[in-house]
């Protein structure tokens, strides 16, 4: 994954762009991002989701800053506010869950690091690195679950678990080259559930809007993607 960031990195770019480029101000910027990402959810809790936007909307002049944001969530300052702390102060908001925080906190993180256009930018103090000290969330989903279950069937998978196992092995800023696997599995699955085939799927890449159509393009990416494959059956 880390030799291939580039394909990943387009997909993601155009996505960035598509819900932050329509807007001018940074709480129009904050609130698209946040209602699109907690939108992901497979079943969000609407009632619960409302309550959390009119306390958004209502206290838009705290969405202008990294810090600001973090300490509005927490309702208390924050001396070194981080992304660790991001996430867990968006995982107490109604109708946020762990996928999600950790979803919205990797898409801050991205769009101020400095390997995305400066124009995706929200925050001038938001961190461009992640310090080794915090602990930085993989947004596991059924698509990762399912590439963990092939590679070990006797667990019972789910984000805590498995981002326990990667956190033990790999650094915070190392974490989040594994956010790669969501694209890499995403178009090499199946079906649904864990027990998925895995095999290059080329409908579940157009099914993406931001993946590029280019004959070429999409001839080295299931190039790529049977390499992945390659690895992940390796041990079977």
């Amino acid at each position: 994954m880390e030799k291939n960031r580039e394909f990943n990195h387009t997909v993601q770019t155009k996505s960035y762009y598509r819900f932050l480029s329509p807007y001018s101000s940074t709480q129009e910027k904050v609130y698209s991002l946040l209602h699109h990402i907690v939108n992901t959810q497979s079943r969000p809790n609407i009632n619960r989701l409302s309550d959390f936007f009119q306390k958004i909307y209502t206290n838009q002049h705290l969405l202008t800053g990294f810090r600001n944001f973090v300490e509005f969530l927490t309702e208390k300052e924050c001396e070194e506010c981080n992304y660790e702390l991001l996430f867990n102060a968006l995982l107490k908001q109604d109708g946020w869950g762990k996928k999600t925080s950790a979803l919205f906190t990797k898409t801050i993180y991205h769009i101020h690091r400095g390997s995305y256009d400066q124009s995706l930018r929200i925050w001038n103090d938001a961190p461009q690195e992640i310090d080794s000290s915090e602990k930085f969330f993989l947004p596991v989903d059924t698509v990762i679950e399912a590439i963990f279950y092939k590679l070990d069937s006797s667990e019972k998978w789910n984000f805590d678990n498995i981002n326990s196992v990667l956190q033990q092995i790999y650094s915070s800023e190392q974490m989040e080259i594994w956010d790669d696997l969501w694209f890499w599995g995403f178009i090499t699955q199946l079906g649904s559930g864990l027990q998925r085939e895995h095999i290059w799927n080329e409908q579940k890449y157009w099914a993406l809007l931001e993946t590029d159509k280019d004959k070429i393009v999409i001839e080295k990416i299931q190039s790529k993607s049977l390499e992945f494959l390659s690895i992940l059956n390796s041990d079977q």
